[in-house]
């Protein structure tokens, strides 16, 4: 089966070209300048093709990479599954997404990884890595079986929960980097958290309640930074909240520790007083869709994840999806469980908040989604000839505010419901499948 997506602008890397790609049986075979498929290098594409679809000057992108989702599955369907988590993922552009391991059962050991690899083999429209357990049910007491299951994760991570004690996060650090992989860190440090629900700030201050302290991020973080630097593990920390996080990384990348980082859009575009807005219009059920750990901070955090995002102290941006059940998220700030979904609306929102305001490229936005997360996670992407086909096409110029309720994924609760993008997913590809189309 042969493919030829004709004069779309296509990213190699570090810029757009107006290109033609020849697909055959999953894999790139040509890119060559618009035209060429009739006269230059790629002679007789168009002709050699089954199928010609005409991108007409929208944007190619390699597949967008995420490494931090969850799929829910198995252990808590209700909120998620394999199936519905990689539609939403491929509505979205993404081809390859790490889903984090607070499952039922928790992956701790290769027989129960097992559960989890077949819904994956029987489910997954697009490649979804699985993460294992650092600790026995993520509880913080005692090390999975990290080298059994190291071939068939893609990293270990106890997400959700901040592992307290040092010694068994050194013992950890020392196991995985022997394995070839690297951990990725909730930061928490529940000794001084503070609250439970919110930031410690302003919303907090309304609703007369404790707030979750930006300590408990970067406490933890600056001890994970000294023992990575210790241990030469590598390491990665996620959702990144606070301005102090933030300066902490960006001193131990200057002094050569093997750090890289994520923060979410949620807290590049929005901070706790998008809340209290909210909270002057919306009852306090909808509120939930602004309930996630680590919660939205402060604009002063904000604006170090900005400048942090320039500067390239924050390697990457992932979603953080995690779906819960509208009756779930319907309790507000203060019943729900935290978690919001992304995958959908994670590029368009980023596009609109972030490139048609200047801050950063459309290059850069493309590398931190895709070539970026995918280096370092070991995954392969990029558009090039020889390589699978793992990619999207956005039209830039589609006006559409977010409507949840179109969401592939069975989570419908996001901070960014109602807002204005231009960006729109018309199709993604994974491999010899065309795993999402829209009106292209």
């Amino acid at each position: 089966m042969q493919t030829l997506l004709r004069g779309g602008m296509v990213f190699d890397g570090t810029g757009f070209k107006h290109s033609d790609i020849l697909i055959r049986d999953g894999i790139i075979s040509s890119v060559a300048a618009a035209g060429d498929g009739l006269t230059g290098k790629c002679s007789g594409l168009s002709s050699s093709a089954d199928s010609i679809i005409n991108v007409n000057n929208r944007y190619i992108f390699p597949g967008f990479v995420d490494v931090h989702v969850h799929f829910r599955e198995p252990g808590f369907t209700y909120k998620e599954d394999i199936a519905t988590g990689s539609a939403s993922a491929a509505a979205g552009g993404y081809t390859d997404v790490c889903a984090m391991p607070n499952l039922n059962p928790v992956p701790d050991s290769p027989e129960k990884l097992a559960v989890e690899l077949e819904a994956i083999k029987e489910k997954a429209q697009i490649h979804v890595h699985p993460y294992g357990s650092l600790t026995v049910d993520e509880k913080g007491e005692r090390l999975s079986e990290i080298e059994a299951m190291a071939p068939d994760v893609i990293a270990f991570s106890d997400d959700g929960r901040g592992l307290a004690g040092d010694s068994l996060m050194r013992e950890a650090m020392e196991r995985v980097k022997a394995c070839g992989r690297l951990i990725a860190a909730h930061c928490e440090d529940m000794t001084v958290i503070g609250g439970a629900h919110v930031h410690d700030g302003a919303v907090a201050g309304r609703l007369g309640i404790k707030g979750i302290t930006s300590e408990s991020e970067w406490k933890m973080v600056e001890r994970d930074v000294r023992l990575a630097a210790e241990t030469g593990c590598p390491y990665h920390v996620c959702h990144v909240s606070t301005k102090e996080s933030v300066e902490i990384i960006r001193r131990a990348k200057a002094e050569g520790v093997n750090v890289t980082c994520e923060t979410g859009p949620h807290y590049l575009l929005l901070d706790e007083n998008d809340i209290i807005k909210a909270m002057e219009k919306e009852t306090p059920g909808e509120l939930g869709r602004f309930k996630m750990n680590p919660p939205l901070r402060s604009r002063e955090d904000r604006e170090a994840l900005i400048a942090g995002l320039l500067d390239g102290t924050i390697d990457m941006i992932a979603t953080d999806h995690a779906p819960h059940s509208s009756e779930e998220k319907a309790k507000g700030l203060l019943g729900a469980p935290m978690g919001v979904v992304g995958l959908e609306c994670a590029f368009p929102v980023l596009h609109a908040g972030l490139v048609r305001t200047g801050i950063i490229s459309l290059e850069r936005l493309v590398s931190l989604m895709s070539t970026i997360p995918a280096r370092r996670f070991g995954i392969e992407a990029g558009i090039r000839e020889g390589a699978e086909a793992k990619l999207c096409v956005y039209d830039l110029d589609d006006d559409y505010c977010i409507s949840p309720d179109t969401f592939m994924s069975k989570g419908r609760y996001t901070p960014f419901d109602g807002s204005r993008v231009y960006a729109r997913c018309l199709m993604t590809v994974c491999g010899k499948e065309t795993v999402w189309t829209s009106k292209i």
